[in-house]
Protein backbone atom coordinates (compact mmCIF):
# COMPACT_ATOMS: atom_id res chain seq x y z
CA UNK A 1 0.00 0.00 0.00
CA UNK A 2 1.34 3.41 -0.93
CA UNK A 3 0.96 6.10 1.73
CA UNK A 4 1.00 9.86 1.35
CA UNK A 5 2.66 11.56 4.33
CA UNK A 6 2.29 15.34 4.82
CA UNK A 7 3.38 17.70 7.58
CA UNK A 8 6.99 16.54 7.58
CA UNK A 9 9.73 18.83 8.88
CA UNK A 10 11.72 20.34 6.01
CA UNK A 11 14.95 18.83 7.32
CA UNK A 12 13.70 15.21 7.30
CA UNK A 13 14.95 12.95 4.51
CA UNK A 14 14.42 9.42 3.16
CA UNK A 15 16.56 7.50 5.66
CA UNK A 16 14.86 9.12 8.65
CA UNK A 17 11.46 8.44 7.12
CA UNK A 18 12.36 4.75 6.77
CA UNK A 19 13.37 4.66 10.45
CA UNK A 20 9.97 6.03 11.49
CA UNK A 21 7.90 3.64 9.37
CA UNK A 22 9.97 0.44 9.66
CA UNK A 23 8.81 0.08 13.28
CA UNK A 24 5.47 -1.02 11.79
CA UNK A 25 6.74 -3.39 9.10
CA UNK A 26 8.55 -3.79 5.81
CA UNK A 27 9.23 -0.70 3.71
CA UNK A 28 9.50 -1.14 -0.07
CA UNK A 29 10.40 2.52 -0.57
CA UNK A 30 10.26 5.88 1.19
CA UNK A 31 10.79 9.07 -0.80
CA UNK A 32 10.61 12.60 0.52
CA UNK A 33 9.53 15.01 -2.23
CA UNK A 34 12.34 17.44 -3.01
CA UNK A 35 12.16 20.82 -4.68
CA UNK A 36 13.88 20.56 -8.07
CA UNK A 37 15.54 23.96 -7.83
CA UNK A 38 16.74 23.98 -4.21
CA UNK A 39 17.02 20.24 -3.47
CA UNK A 40 15.25 20.81 -0.14
CA UNK A 41 12.30 18.86 1.21
CA UNK A 42 8.82 20.02 0.22
CA UNK A 43 7.35 18.71 3.49
CA UNK A 44 5.64 15.61 2.15
CA UNK A 45 6.60 12.09 1.12
CA UNK A 46 5.40 8.74 -0.20
CA UNK A 47 6.00 5.51 1.68
CA UNK A 48 5.32 2.15 0.02
CA UNK A 49 4.60 -0.74 2.38
CA UNK A 50 3.85 -4.10 0.69
CA UNK A 51 1.81 -5.44 3.61
CA UNK A 52 -1.52 -3.58 3.77
CA UNK A 53 -2.14 -4.49 7.42
CA UNK A 54 1.24 -3.05 8.46
CA UNK A 55 0.59 0.09 6.40
CA UNK A 56 -2.79 0.62 8.07
CA UNK A 57 -1.19 0.15 11.49
CA UNK A 58 1.47 2.76 10.65
CA UNK A 59 -1.25 5.13 9.46
CA UNK A 60 -3.25 4.64 12.64
CA UNK A 61 -0.31 5.17 15.00
CA UNK A 62 1.52 7.97 13.19
CA UNK A 63 -1.39 10.13 12.04
CA UNK A 64 -1.55 13.42 14.00
CA UNK A 65 1.79 13.03 15.80
CA UNK A 66 4.15 16.01 15.53
CA UNK A 67 7.70 15.63 14.32
CA UNK A 68 8.09 19.38 14.04
CA UNK A 69 5.68 22.28 14.03
CA UNK A 70 2.86 20.51 12.17
CA UNK A 71 1.06 17.24 12.88
CA UNK A 72 1.57 14.44 10.37
CA UNK A 73 -1.26 13.66 7.98
CA UNK A 74 -1.05 10.13 6.59
CA UNK A 75 -3.48 8.63 4.13
CA UNK A 76 -3.57 6.15 1.30
CA UNK A 77 -1.99 7.72 -1.76
CA UNK A 78 -4.15 8.28 -4.81
CA UNK A 79 -3.01 6.21 -7.76
CA UNK A 80 -2.08 8.34 -10.73
CA UNK A 81 -2.88 7.21 -14.21
CA UNK A 82 0.08 6.68 -16.47
CA UNK A 83 0.12 9.34 -19.11
CA UNK A 84 1.89 12.11 -17.37
CA UNK A 85 0.91 15.70 -17.25
CA UNK A 86 2.99 18.45 -15.80
CA UNK A 87 3.65 18.76 -12.10
CA UNK A 88 4.03 22.53 -12.01
CA UNK A 89 7.42 23.94 -11.18
CA UNK A 90 9.06 25.22 -14.31
CA UNK A 91 5.87 24.65 -16.28
CA UNK A 92 4.03 27.09 -14.06
CA UNK A 93 1.13 24.71 -13.66
CA UNK A 94 0.30 24.86 -17.37
CA UNK A 95 -1.11 21.53 -18.52
CA UNK A 96 -1.40 22.15 -22.21
CA UNK A 97 0.94 20.96 -24.88
CA UNK A 98 3.43 23.09 -26.74
CA UNK A 99 3.73 26.81 -27.14
CA UNK A 100 2.08 29.39 -29.31
CA UNK A 101 2.04 29.71 -33.06
CA UNK A 102 3.10 32.99 -34.51
CA UNK A 103 3.39 34.14 -38.11
CA UNK A 104 4.00 31.40 -40.64
CA UNK A 105 4.15 28.73 -37.96
CA UNK A 106 3.04 25.93 -40.31
CA UNK A 107 5.22 26.75 -43.31
CA UNK A 108 6.83 23.28 -43.22
CA UNK A 109 3.50 21.46 -43.09
CA UNK A 110 3.01 19.75 -46.51
CA UNK A 111 -0.71 20.57 -46.41
CA UNK A 112 0.06 24.29 -46.32
CA UNK A 113 2.76 24.57 -49.00
CA UNK A 114 0.50 25.46 -51.91
CA UNK A 115 -1.76 27.84 -50.03
CA UNK A 116 -1.38 31.54 -50.67
CA UNK A 117 -0.19 33.57 -47.68
CA UNK A 118 -2.96 34.94 -45.52
CA UNK A 119 -3.36 38.68 -45.23
CA UNK A 120 -2.77 39.35 -41.55
CA UNK A 121 -3.30 43.13 -41.78
CA UNK A 122 -7.03 43.73 -41.60
CA UNK A 123 -7.04 47.47 -40.94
Amino acid sequence: MKLFVAGLPYDLYDDELVEIFEKFGTIASAKVALDKETGKSRGFAFVDMPNEEEAREAMEHLNDISLGKKPLVIKEADERSSGGGFGGGSQGGYRGGGGGGGYNNNRNNPNNRNRPPQNRNRF
